[in-house]
Order: C-alpha cells, then structure tokens, then sequence
C-alpha cells in the first residue's frame, strides 16, 4: 500500500504539468501564485493537582504552526503544514514523554513534526488524498484529531470523498497513526501507530432536518495489539425546531492480534435545546462491557471531548462507563460561556466510578486573537483519584 501511496502522489503532480495546453513554467506559477500561507500560535498554561501526586503540574506550553496550501491546476493541489511544540519555562509537568513521572500528565511533548503532506485530486464532487491528513469523522467519537492537544493526531493514507444533496460518503485507508505522543514517544506512549486501518462512513439526508449515518471501523494495529477493533454502527441527527436530537448505536469485538476476546456495544442519546439566550443539553453515553472483562474502546476518538476534561477516562475500564451528563450555555457580551456536569457509574455492576464539573470561557478579541479560561474537577468514587486542572490559552492566527 506504501508503493501505492507513493504512485499516485506521483502520477498526481506529474499529471499537472504534462497538459499541453499548460505549460510546467506556467503551472507551477499557478500552484505557487494562488496559493495561501498560514501562521498559527497557541500559547497554554495547563495547571493540574491531582490527589495521589505530591508535585503539582504546571505548564506553559507553545505550538507554532505554520501551513502552507498551493493553488490548483488540473484539479490537483498539495498542502504541507509544520508544527512545533515546547516548553516556554520549566517543565514541571508529566508529558508521557519526558520521565518527569514526579508530575501529573500534561499530554504536551516537546517535538518538531510535519503535521500534513498530502496531494489532493478534486473535481466536482469527487476528491482523493494521499499522503499525510487530518481525518475528522461526524463528532469525533471514533475518529478524529484529537486537536486540543498541541501536538495534533493525524494520518497515513489514502482517503476517497464523495458529496451530493442526498449523500456523503468516504473511505480511508490508514497505515499510520502519527499520536500526540509525537514525533519520539516513549515506550509507555509509542508516537506511531502502524497496521491496516480501514475507515468507511456514509451520510443520506432524508431531508435538511434529519441525517442517517452508518459507519465501518476496521482498525489492526501491529505495534497496540490490544487497541485492534472492529466497530460496525449507525447515528441519527435530526432538528425539531429549537431541539436538535443525535442518537447512535455501535457494535464492536476484537479484531487482528487484540488478545482480548470481546463483543461491547456503545449507546449514546443526546438533546440540545437552543433557547433566545442559553442552550441546554442534555445526554446518556454507554461504553458498554462484555461481562466485566473489557470495555468498548475508541482508540482513535478526541477523546478530550469526551467524558469529562479531566481525561480520567482516556481508555475504557473493563467495566464500561455510562455518563449521564447536563449542560448551559451562553453569552455574556462577546464571551461564551458552557457549564457541563457528568455523573459516572460502570456500565457492569452499575459501580459509582466519580463526577465532574467543566467550565469554560471563550473571548473572541478580534478574528485573528482568541483566549480561552477553562476549568475542569474531577471527584472520585471507585475510579482514579480527585483531580482538578485548569487552563489558560491564547491563539493568534495570521
């Protein structure tokens, strides 16, 4: 699949500049010419005191990115983007990377990494990729960029799209996963997740207010054995006037060389309703459990979004979870503002596994500044210990 790969991002370029009616000097004018180039700076300040750590973790962290995307002639175009994250002071922080076990984990390694490089064919409703992309797929809940992290998720591959009216449908052949733990690792955190991935999702739109999604999720990894899944399943998302409803339903086992031997199913309801001046939202999320002996995993998830910020639940218990979980959101000014409260028992035994509570306010300064106050408190039962992290972020895009 590598030769593959490498094949068609070169027939691609050669193909731009072999048309007759272009010449190559004129060609590469128009891919350099109309092209965009883009800088990005995010500066975090990530505070966590976690029970059971004598040392609290303070970091300042700062990703630079810089991406740069050509024009396009025949259909064909290239992106390259280039990140770097580092410590700006001390490290007093655990980044999973860095052995400063003393710390809790702030997942930000330092490290300098190529985040994309693709080629990409499109033409009318029909588009390729090869090379290395981000893949964000419906809410991220099985796979995504995990892009709150300052070292993004992103993939080696192959990927198909195809877009009408009623349909939207892709497939992606992955045969890398570049983590967060990136661009060294460690050995309790490897940067690279190598193995056949195949990702098949498909979207029918019964109308403008009701969406039917099924999706195939065929994940063999050679280096996380036990990350290998196979999760065939389908999400509804449908607007009611001022109440927009998502539902989905999932089916996974093991698959590759997982020495686990499991079959869990996930579940997840959830109502918004969007007032004159709040949102409410409101959900029941399953990761369910074969018998108490493994847990519905989604290894490729963002799965900061998911099950509180504390990231207490990162990977399954072998219990499952099943979050209940309510929130308000609004406006004060030009600030948004969310409050979110979880409540955690194991989908297996319907064990009292902890709580928490989330916070945040956005400050949009101008179209290019934005700030970001966010608070998370996690409160343990049964599962891991009381934590509280707070964060302070400023990005500037240019």
């Amino acid at each position: 699949m590598k030769t593959s790969l490498k094949l068609f991002a070169t027939t691609a370029i050669a193909s731009a500049f072999a048309t007759p009616a272009i010449a190559s000097e004129s060609a590469l004018d128009t891919l350099i010419s109309e092209s965009k180039t883009n800088v990005n700076f995010r500066y975090r300040y990530e505070g966590v005191s976690q029970d059971g750590i004598d040392e609290d973790a303070v970091a300042n962290t700062l990703r630079s990115r810089l991406t740069f995307t050509s024009g396009t002639v025949n259909n064909i175009s290239f992106k390259l983007e280039m990140d770097d994250s580092r410590p700006i002071s001390s490290a007093d922080y655990n980044s999973a990377v860095n052995g400063n076990t003393e710390y809790p984990v702030v997942a930000d390694p330092k490290g300098t990494d190529l985040n994309q490089a693709y080629v990409q064919y499109k033409k009318d409703s029909f588009a390729a990729i090869a090379g290395r992309q981000r893949i964000l797929l419906d809410d991220q809940r099985f796979v995504g960029g995990v892009g709150w992290r300052q070292n993004e998720q992103t993939y080696d591959g192959l990927s198909f799209k195809y877009s009408s009216d009623a349909f939207t449908g892709s497939y992606s052949y992955v045969n890398n996963v570049n983590r967060i733990f990136g661009p060294n690792g460690s050995s309790a955190q490897a940067a690279d997740w190598r193995g056949d991935v195949h990702l098949v999702n498909g979207t029918y739109s019964i109308n403008k207010e009701h969406k039917l999604t099924g999706f195939i999720y065929s994940m063999d990894f050679d280096n996380a054995a036990s990350a290998s899944n196979d999760t065939f399943g389908v999400r509804y998302v449908g607007n009611f006037g001022i109440t927009k409803l998502t539902a989905s339903y999932a089916s996974q086992s093991e698959a590759g060389d997982n020495p686990a031997s499991y079959t869990a199913d996930y579940f997840l309801a959830d109502a918004a309703v969007k007032l004159s001046k709040l949102s409410l939202n409101a959900g029941y999320e399953v990761l369910g459990s074969d018998e108490g002996n493994k847990g519905f995993i989604t290894p490729l998830a963002t799965l900061h979004k998911w099950q509180g910020w504390s990231d207490k639940f990162l990977g399954t218990p072998a219990s499952g979870i099943k979050d209940i979980y309510a929130g308000v959101s609004g406006k004060a000014g030009p600030v948004k503002l969310s409050l979110t409260y979880h409540d955690f028992t194991s989908d297996y035994g319907s064990i009292d596994l902890g709580s928490e509570i989330d916070a945040v306010a956005v400050y949009p300064i101008n179209k290019n500044v934005k700030t970001v106050l966010k608070y998370a408190n996690y409160s343990a039962d049964s599962h891991a210990t009381d934590t509280s992290k707070v964060w302070f972020m400023v990005q500037l895009s240019l």
